[in-house]
């Protein structure tokens, strides 16, 4: 509908001026089809050329949505012949007039028709469902298109529900083998609010994944603007979709880009000096476009800023780093309970395979996924390496084999927190109740034990009664296998006190060249060329520690070139004193609220 809004050429012209003027646009995805609505060769040929007349690169686009029922998104039957025929002539339609297709997030299946009921037969949903999208990519998009204009190349844009991909069709392992390229939705709006709870990290870390998955052909990341209580929450996704280091960012969509600023529930931190300077934002041009003063600022505006302000840091980033998890393709558990961990300072490496070249491994519940998990496991702790477990990846592999490793049971009771222990004695132990934090209890699975086979590091606290929140047990000469529980609502990570998850990143942090220790909602994006990135989605200023590994580094501003000198910590003379810290350079580091810093470890 906006392709056929746009064929008016005064229309067209006086939007293209506004958005332009705004934000600087190289390529524009021009679509042939949503919901039934299509667009005619005529307007599509017009519309394509006014951007080339433009010196815009031009694209095809496709959503294979059918007409929403009831409000809710539906899919087209892909078992259904009118269907598949309508699928089909999009397709060859949309590569008539271009040499590159992007497929918006729709290319999935709902239906549960009669005809698609008969088809499963005896299979699961998700496993007909597979299949016959699959088969529906090859023959009815890529084959398609490919017949009518060989030179064409499609790409399927993946949405951000990665964990549900499966049940409706997008094969993860399958999939971008059919398409020739794939493109990441980052969208994860507001964390509290929108239907699926999307944690901000979400927008970095789905990236960095979809790019284990299809090395090199990962596009980039697609941002809207929909669903943000403040207008900092839309800068935010996009800021963190290039500290991803995504090739491209798309701002869906034309109309949203036209909609007129507003600072929504920012009260709090309007005045402070944020990385969203509201003030200096309302006044952006892009470079070489002739302020407009009378121009109302819409939300290209935004956008504008927010990627200019980010591209002088980002060139300065090498590649991104974390610490490696495993989550196979169509694995379910614990839902994205890598993003909850990323909000604690923890940077995570999602792959799509075991990573048997990591020193140190995070496995969630979702690695039940592969039947020889527990064989793996093994393998890496009698390589002398580390590996963290959920308390549900524990749960999960308690009849597949666990127990030749550790005697652990997650017990089916649960325990409400009144507070948090670190450590088992000495000067390591801290006690921690909730009238102290000021955080309300917690509830937790209960892990039961063997005392002195495995030991408890951190413990959760509840009317006199310790049980383990991390636990650790060896395994080979040199092999550390620690169990983590974690609460029954993952939001709960962010009530626990900073030493506590410091115990956590004792584990999984060790050898890490940047630790961040401090208030949970704060992220840590690392790099290999000694650069990072901290950023806050508080909504008040607040004070974090890096660690960087070894003595006497000192860290430089990236925007501001200031270089900040620390304190050495840790090593030999923490050892003395019952710690086994390692030796680290430890500076104390402000971050306004909703904003990011930028870092360089220097000698």
């Amino acid at each position: 509908s906006v392709v056929n809004h746009l064929a008016d050429p005064v229309v067209l012209e006086r939007e293209w001026r506004e958005i332009s003027s705004q934000v600087k646009v190289d390529r524009v995805y021009i679509e042939s089809e949503r919901s039934r609505v299509v667009a005619t060769d005529a307007t599509l040929e017009s519309v394509k050329k006014f951007f080339i007349d433009h010196g815009v690169k031009v694209a095809g686009g496709i959503t294979y949505s059918d007409v929403p029922v009831n409000g809710q998104f539906r899919s087209f039957c892909y078992t259904n012949p009118d269907d598949r025929a309508f699928v089909k002539k999009m397709a060859e339609l949309t590569a008539r007039h271009f040499d590159h297709i992007i497929l918006d997030d729709f290319f999935f299946v709902t239906t549960k028709e009669p005809s698609d009921i008969a088809a499963k037969g005896s299979r699961t949903w998700t496993d007909f469902r597979l299949a016959l999208m699959n088969e529906a990519g090859r023959d009815l998009v890529v084959g398609a298109a490919k017949a009518v204009n060989p030179r064409v190349t499609v790409t399927i844009k993946y949405p951000n529900w990665y964990e549900h991909f499966q049940g409706l069709g997008f094969d993860l392992a399958e999939g971008p083998r059919i398409f020739d390229g794939i493109y990441t939705g980052t969208e994860t709006r507001d964390p509290n609010t929108t239907e699926q709870f999307l944690q901000q990290y979400e927008s970095y870390q789905i990236i960095r994944y979809f790019e284990n998955i299809a090395p090199g052909r990962n596009g980039g990341g697609w941002v809207d603007t929909f669903s943000s209580r403040y207008v900092d929450r839309y800068a935010e996704q996009l800021w963190d979709t290039m500290f991803a280091k995504a090739r491209e960012m798309t701002l869906f969509f034309w109309g949203g880009l036209l909609v007129p600023v507003r600072p929504g529930e920012r009260e709090a931190w309007q005045n402070e000096r944020t990385s969203l300077d509201y003030d200096a934002m309302l006044k952006y041009h892009p470079a070489g476009v002739a302020p407009d003063a009378s121009a109302t600022p819409t939300m290209a505006r935004v956008a504008g800023y927010a990627l200019d302000q980010v591209d002088a840091v980002v060139g300065k980033l090498g590649h991104p780093i974390g610490i490696a998890s495993y989550r196979p393709p169509h694995a379910t558990g614990e839902d994205f309970l890598h993003n909850y961990i990323g909000m604690l300072g923890i940077p995570v490496d999602l792959r799509p395979s075991f990573p048997d070249d990591a020193d140190v491994v995070l496995l969630t519940e979702d690695a039940k996924a592969d039947p020889d998990i527990v064989g793996k496991i093994e393998s890496h702790l009698l390589a002398g390496k580390t590996v963290v477990i959920t308390s549900g990846l524990l749960r999960a592999l308690k009849i597949r084999g666990i127990d030749d490793i550790v005697e652990l049971e997650v017990s089916g009771r649960r325990v409400l927190s009144d507070g948090f222990a670190t450590g088992f004695y000495g000067p390591g132990q801290h006690v921690f109740s909730n009238k102290e934090t000021g955080a309300p209890p917690i509830l937790f699975p209960q892990i039961g034990f063997l005392t002195n086979d495995a030991w408890s590091l951190a413990d959760i606290m509840y009317d006199g009664l310790g049980h383990p929140l991390l636990l650790v047990d060896g395994y080979g000469s040199k092999g550390r296998l620690y169990v983590w529980t974690i609460p029954d609502n993952f939001h709960h990570l962010y009530r626990l006190p900073p030493a506590v998850t410091s115990r956590v990143k004792d584990a999984l942090m060790r050898g890490f060249p940047v630790r961040l220790d401090g208030p949970s909602q704060v992220a840590l994006f690392a790099y290999d060329n000694r650069t990072f990135v901290v950023e806050s989605y508080l909504p008040a200023a607040t004070t974090v520690k890096i660690g960087t590994l070894g003595g006497g580094s000192k860290i430089r501003d990236l925007q501001t070139g200031e270089v900040i000198s620390g304190e050495a910590t840790g090593g030999a003379a923490a050892r003395r004193r019952g710690s086994q810290a390692e030796e680290r350079t430890t500076f104390e580091v402000g971050v306004p609220p909703h904003s990011y810093r930028a870092f360089a470890i220097e000698p």
